[in-house]
This record gives C-alpha cells, structure tokens and sequence, in this order.
C-alpha cells in the first residue's frame, strides 16, 4: 500500500500533469440583430409555450406526447446509458478493492519411487496453507489520461440531454404541426360544406326559371356541374382530416382508436406574440447548439486522453492479511502480512498505434468544429426564415380575408340578381367559384400563419435554457 505521506503529492502531480489546452469554444461571426425583426424588443417563448394558443384538446394532446411519446422515451433510455457510461469513466479513478481468499493442500513423497503394486519407498509429507486478507489497485492518473476519459463521457451524458431535448422540441412542435393540420382540414370541410349548401340553393333557384322558361337547361346543366364537384371535394377532406388524427397517434404514443379529441376550427385559436432577442442570447436557447458545443468538449478530452497515452502508466497495488499453514492459528498475531508493489508500463513500439490514435481523434474534432459552426449557422437561418414567414403569410391572411370580403360581395349581388331576372348565369357561376376559392385559400393561408408561428417557437429554443440541465452527481 502506498505510504499516506506520498498521496498529497502525488494530488499535485496529478493536477500538474495534464496534457493539452483546454478547451477552447470556436471563434463564430455573430450578426448584430436580425435582418427580418431589426431593433424589435425581445419576447422569447415560454417554457410551456404551446398553451398560448389557448387550446384544452392542444395542452391534453402534448401532455400525452411529453409522457408516452416512444421518441422521449427513446431519448430517455439514451440518457441512462450514458450516465452508466460516465460512472463506468468515473470508477477507473478510484482504486480497485478485492478480498482473497486462498486454502491449498499439497501431498508429496520425498524419497524413492514407488512402482505399481508396491508400497511408497517413503512416508509422505503433507503441506497446508492457509490465507485471507484484502488487495488493492490504483492506477495513477499522472498525466490526465483517466480524468480526460471521464471528462470526455460526462460532455457525452451532457450532450444526450441536449438531444433529448431537442427531441422534445422537436414532438410538440409535431404535435401542435398536426393538430393545426386536422382544424385546417376540419375548415376545409366546413367551407366546402357551405359552399354546397349556397351552390344548391342556387341550383334550386336556376331550375325554378329554367321551369318557367327564363333559363335554359345548359345553365341548369353548368350549375349542376358545380354543385357536382363541390360535393366530390368533401370525402377527400375529410380523409385528410381523419389521416391528421391518426398521425397524432404515433406522436402522443398511444392507438388511433385512443384519440378522442376531434378537431374545431383555426379561427378560435390564439395567436400569442413572440420576437426574438439578439442573436448572441440564441446559443443559449437551442439545445442543439449545446449538444454540438457538448460533443466538442468531449472529443476535446479525447485528444488529452490520446496524447497522455504516449507516457508510462504507474500502477500501485498493495495486499494485507493474514496466512498460516494451521487455519486454527490463521488470525494469530505471527499470521499478519503486508505486501505493496509499485510497477511502471512504458510501450516503446506499437507500429504507429497511438498516434492514428491521436490523429484521428483531432481529426474528428475539426469534424466537430464544422458541424459546430453549421449547428450556429442553421439556427440563425432558421429564425430569419422564420420571422419572415410570419410578417409576409400575415400579410397575405389580411389581403386573402380582403380577397372574400369582395368575392362574397359580389356572389351576394349576384344571387339577388338572379332573384330579380336581371344577371347572366355565367356572370355567376365566376363569382361563386371565385368566392369558394377565396375561402379554401384562406383556410389553407390561415394554416401557413400558425405553421410559420410554429416554426418561429422552434427556431427560438421553444422557451429552453442551457442552466436548465446538469449531470448527476459524481
């Protein structure tokens, strides 16, 4: 065993062996503020911030996904290996403790030969042993090589976390996507549903004056054409609608036949404000940035550990206990031993092992760095993106909602007038198949604003923070 008097010096050598830089975050070109939202007071999202939307059936469907979701789970499990990992990293600093337990026998003939048939030429001599007592093994981290390793799986623990909740992120967003998705299709079918119910009355109204003579057939004809592919749109909505709740299934982890929310309307629905902060705060807020910054800590370490490879390994090991031939004298004073054994490895040769080893561990971490600076690079674009598809599809809402306004001015002139006799039936059939496109875009313009919203709250972090998480106790 080590004398207690050389530990504290071997802590300092320990401390002042350590190989290689630390780790150094890479250098990145920050924009000021953003192009599409310059100067604008930052709101970034809340924690819980789907419940902005102010939606019960939305808050219950999350609420399912967060708990059951096989993706969170997945992630989950992915985090317990790599504690279990970190603990393994961690055990190779701290001595290896045994308990020995030996008893042997042995029964020999000193003199002579004995030949078959015969009695021994000698007596026999027996010989016992008896012994039992502790060992221990410490390798001497001297040059950071098993600190660096430990070092390197807690970065990979912390970056499992990152992705998990990247993950997380990434199942809401889906969730809320998919939810919208189906009060789209569900504003489909009720838009169609109405433009049936006005085509038919028309219909109704064309074949009462083709019965009286002032219309004709061909005009009965033509408005029954539109009432035909109005009705045939229908089924192929509600199909959409019904292919939208049973994508919410895989999402919230449970069958299609357990999804009992049904869907409403968009036009409910909140819109709650958001606006980034600057574009420095956002590394802070994207949990995959962290994990990229994470896996480059850890591939960091791992060039420590290479290097310290190329250094002799010290190992010290010890044995204590007690050992006598007679097991009923084995705990007697004269039985006590201590043994202790210091011992240095150094390779000379390896055919160039360490240093691929070493190489390649620098290798992936210019690897790393790139995929670094392409994590930050995609974020900052993911929120430009974003911010410009709310500002311009909000514009094209208002001047859709415009669009209907005047489109269903102009069917409503035109039904009177053919209450009145005084209108051309082709002047309005256009109106009306301008007005029940004007409204099926508009559904379908509606759905693009809460998308891009969406995609605004996840390129902003989805209200996450890198103070959120942290490694389990040593």
């Amino acid at each position: 065993m080590p004398h207690p008097s050389i530990l504290p010096a071997l802590a300092l050598l320990l401390g002042a062996c350590s190989l290689g830089p630390a780790y150094q975050a890479p250098p990145l070109d920050f924009p000021v503020a953003w192009r599409a939202a310059p100067g604008a007071d930052a709101a970034w999202p809340a924690a819980e911030w789907w419940r902005g939307f102010r939606s019960s059936e939305l808050d219950a469907l999350i609420a399912d996904a967060r708990t059951n979701s096989p993706d969170i789970q997945a992630a989950a499990a992915r985090i317990r290996q790599a504690d279990a990992q970190l603990r393994l990293a961690g055990a190779s600093l701290w001595p290896s403790i045994g308990l020995d337990a030996d008893a042997s026998w042995s029964r020999s003939a000193p003199g002579g030969r004995s030949r078959p048939g015969f009695a021994p030429a000698g007596r026999y001599t027996e010989q016992r042993s008896y012994a039992l007592g502790p060992n221990v093994a410490w390798e001497a981290d001297l040059w950071g090589r098993l600190s660096a390793g430990r070092e390197a799986a807690a970065e990979a623990a912390l970056a499992t976390r990152f992705d998990e909740r990247s993950i997380a992120l990434s199942v809401v967003t889906a969730v809320a996507a998919t939810w919208f998705q189906a009060l789209a299709q569900q504003d489909r079918v009720d838009v169609a549903a109405r433009n049936l119910s006005d085509a038919e009355q028309v219909l109704a109204a064309v074949t009462a004056r083709a019965q009286v003579g002032t219309a004709s057939q061909l005009d009965v004809a033509q408005q029954a054409a539109l009432v035909a592919g109005v009705r045939a749109r229908i089924p192929g909505l509600r199909n959409q609608l019904e292919q939208q709740i049973n994508a919410l299934a895989v999402l919230t982890g449970r069958p299609p036949s357990a999804i009992g929310v049904r869907p409403g309307t968009l036009a409910t629905l909140s819109l709650p404000p958001i606006v980034p902060g600057l574009p420095s705060e956002l590394l802070a807020r994207r949990p995959d940035i962290a994990s990229a910054e994470a896996d480059l800590r850890a591939a960091n370490a791992d060039i420590r550990a290479a290097r310290a490879a190329f250094f002799p390994s010290v190992t010290l090991s010890g044995r204590a206990g007690f050992e006598n031939i007679a097991l009923a004298t084995l705990f007697g004073p004269g039985s006590l031993f201590v043994s202790a054994v210091a011992s240095a490895s150094q390779a000379i040769f390896d055919g160039g092992r360490r240093g691929a080893t070493l190489e390649g561990r620098r290798a992936r971490y210019d690897e790393l760095v790139a995929a670094y600076r392409r994590a930050v690079l995609v974020a900052f674009t993911d929120v430009e993106n974003a911010v410009q598809a709310w500002r311009y599809i909000s514009e094209q809402e208002a001047l859709t909602r415009l669009a209907v306004a005047t489109s269903q001015r102009a069917a409503d002139i035109g039904r009177a007038q053919l209450q009145a006799g005084t209108i051309d039936l082709i002047a309005l059939l256009q109106a009306q198949n301008t007005l029940f496109q004007n409204l099926d875009i508009l559904a379908q313009v509606r759905l693009a604003r809460f998308q891009a919203l969406l995609d605004l709250y996840k390129a902003l972090g989805g209200g996450w923070t890198a103070g959120e998480l942290a490694l389990p106790p040593a």
